[in-house]
């Protein structure tokens, strides 16, 4: 099993981290890379931007509150917005399974265009591949993306600036997308139906950089969920994390499901949820912003950064007692975005 790559390899948990560092950082080693924020950071002599790349192979790829081609384009903007940088251009690339439906086809790529249009940023390039059926599961989008990032924004998705005191905020409810997945590929019938966050949410970032000058860290907080960022946050720094569990929202018909199917969702991905650090005296004017935005309405404080524990993410619970955040360790549910 050494030799094999397994499913929890692509989880955004443990297994991700041990194989970006034990294998990609190992020989693509470079100043940029090394860095290993959501977009790399690049000069190129007239000024920074913020460029990005991801793979989407969810499944299925239809589902409750959007589809694949939401999911590319939400995830890509998602990953320079939360970087400090404004999304300007896109890239979509397609693996299609020879006998996938056309029209079906034509709804992701109409999708892709809204949702662009939303977010105010141009698909300006592409490549397109079939491959023979079974050698593919319907559709595969890649999108890499780039952004403008202003120089007082070039820290923040490397977190250089946090401090002692900071607030720790997310703009809503956890583990939506994932229970979504999950519900739609099991075929689960519940009386309320869940659905994804999946949003493009640099509008309300935007929004938030405008009234403070104090964001210091953002992250969207996709595989591995919440806990994964508070644990990539806090992880060889010289500062701890603590967070306060009746301070996390959470869906009840999602607490529900994640109560009856044994998942925590602290470890359940989202994919319209984003983390910040805010210095303590700026929170809550950034928290009234995010509210008032249709991605933030539940948007609150939920923990701060600490000199203790330092290198370490904690969790205060409901009653009273303190538990070690860890990283997800294996696969909870492959192929998620």
């Amino acid at each position: 099993m050494d030799d094999k790559i397994l499913l929890g390899y692509g989880s955004g948990g443990k297994l991700t981290h041990e194989l970006i560092s034990n294998l990609f950082v190992k020989y693509f080693s470079n100043d940029i890379l090394e860095l290993q924020t959501d977009s790399a950071v690049l000069d190129i002599g007239t000024g920074k931007v913020a460029f990005t790349t991801d793979s989407f192979v969810v499944d299925p790829v239809f589902f409750p509150g959007g589809n694949i081609g939401k999911l590319a384009i939400a995830g890509t903007v998602n990953d320079l917005a939360v970087s400090g940088a404004t999304p300007v251009y896109l890239s979509a690339s397609f693996i299609i399974e020879e006998g996938f439906s056309l029209s079906e086809l034509e709804t992701i790529v109409r999708t892709m265009a809204d949702e662009a249009g939303k977010a105010g940023v141009k698909i300006v390039t592409g490549d397109t591949k079939v491959v023979n059926k079974g050698k593919c599961d319907k559709v595969f989008i890649n999108t890499s993306g780039i952004g403008l990032l202003p120089e007082d924004k070039v820290n923040i998705g490397s977190g250089k600036n946090i401090e002692t005191g900071d607030k720790i905020i997310i703009n809503g409810t956890i583990a939506d997308h994932g229970m979504s997945i999950m519900a739609a590929r099991e075929g689960l019938n519940f009386s309320t139906e869940i659905e994804s966050d999946c949003a493009c949410l640099n509008g309300m970032i935007r929004s938030a950089l405008d009234v403070s000058e104090n964001v210091r860290f953002m992250r969207d907080a996709t595989r591995g969920g919440l806990a994964t960022v508070l644990c990539e946050l806090a992880a060889d720094r010289d500062f701890g994390v603590e967070i306060y569990e009746d301070k996390i929202p959470v869906n009840e018909n999602v607490r529900g499901i994640c109560e009856l199917l044994g998942f925590d969702p602290l470890y359940v991905a989202n994919e319209g949820k984003v983390v910040m650090v805010v210095g303590k005296d700026d929170a809550e004017k950034v928290l009234s912003v995010l509210r008032r935005n249709e991605f933030g309405r539940n948007a609150a404080i939920i923990g701060e950064v600490t000199n203790e524990h330092k290198g370490k993410a904690w969790l205060t619970t409901g009653i009273g007692g303190r538990r070690i955040i860890d990283m997800l360790a294996g696969e909870q549910l492959p192929r998620i975005c």
